[in-house]
């Protein structure tokens, strides 16, 4: 197929270049030129556009930060709409909440053009090895119809309903996540400050409702080392539980947790940590009480 791809950050470009190993004709934009270059350098076309993109593709895919990049890459001056071959297919992998999902694919429409969001689970490490999680969501025959470059980037595919019901499987999964996260560096560091090892606590917690994937698997690759480095960074995390906040008061529900959440990410934010990965909220703990989690504690194969 001729595949188009916009958006080339640390998860979109492996994603792309799994579409372009996967036999596709590949057309790619970024307002990064090292990105693009890596991309063509692999057998893409670089493009000048998203219009451009459109016009060479009769598929896009689209992963960009949040809501406002997707309409404007999509919809806007310029976009890949203006471009679009007939009946054409954007393929949104975003992490956009469901209201703005269907709102840019209600605009799509009424262009003649259809509308697949699937944004993905897991890390760039799967994205390397295009084994992502993908919650998707439109109309079957369209799915089916852009499930071989789907196919290219992840292996496990979950049908989550009509337009927008991805993103809105994306947008819960990625608030429980977080939150979780939140809550373990919280109550590692209140732990060690009372004088408890990150050792006992780990021991303790794999055997009790405590355990979770957060604390055996994600923190001892990163937040246990003391690595923050960019990842799953805390600015995009942030803009996640405030979209998944924001769906559950159009809703009428108060979220107190996703709330909390929330407020402790922009304090990470304020403190400079925005570009830095989750795994720093850990650092800031340590911080606020004067500890240090990692170093009373196990390497991470003891516990995992």
């Amino acid at each position: 197929m001729d595949v188009g791809f916009i958006g080339l950050g640390v998860m979109g470009g492996p994603m792309a270049l799994n579409v372009l190993k996967g036999g596709h004709s590949l057309t790619v934009f970024d307002l990064n030129p090292g990105a693009v270059k890596r991309l063509v350098d692999a057998g893409a076309k670089a493009a000048a556009s998203p219009r451009d993109v459109g016009a060479a593709s009769d598929i896009v895919v689209t992963m960009l930060p949040e809501p406002k990049h997707v309409e404007a890459v999509v919809l806007g001056e310029g976009g890949v709409a203006s471009g679009l071959r007939p009946n054409g297919v954007v393929i949104d992998m975003s992490t956009i909440d469901p209201i703005s999902s269907q709102r840019i694919a209600a605009g799509l429409k009424a262009r003649g053009f259809h509308m697949v969001d699937s944004p993905v689970g897991k890390t760039s490490e799967h994205a390397v090895t295009g084994t992502l999680t993908l919650m998707v969501g439109g109309e079957s025959e369209i799915i089916a119809r852009v499930k071989p470059v789907l196919d290219c980037m992840g292996n496990e595919t979950f049908l989550c309903g009509g337009q927008g019901m991805g993103h809105a499987m994306k947008t819960t999964n990625n608030l429980l996540a977080t939150t979780i996260m939140t809550a373990n560096t919280e109550a590692l560091a209140i732990g060690v400050k009372a004088g408890l090892t990150l050792e006992l606590m780990m021991d303790v917690m794999k055997t009790t409702m405590s355990n979770n994937a957060q604390l055996y698997v994600a923190m001892p690759k990163k937040a246990f080392k003391g690595d923050d480095s960019p990842g799953f960074m805390v600015k995009l995390a942030c803009k996640d539980v405030r979209q998944a906040v924001e769906l559950a008061r159009a809703q009428g529900f108060e979220p107190l947790v996703g709330a909390a959440c929330q407020k402790t990410l922009e304090e990470a934010i304020d403190k400079g940590f925005g570009d830095r990965d989750t795994a720093a909220l850990m650092r800031i703990r340590e911080d606020q009480l004067g500890i240090k989690v990692r170093e009373t504690g196990v390497a991470a194969g003891r516990a995992a």
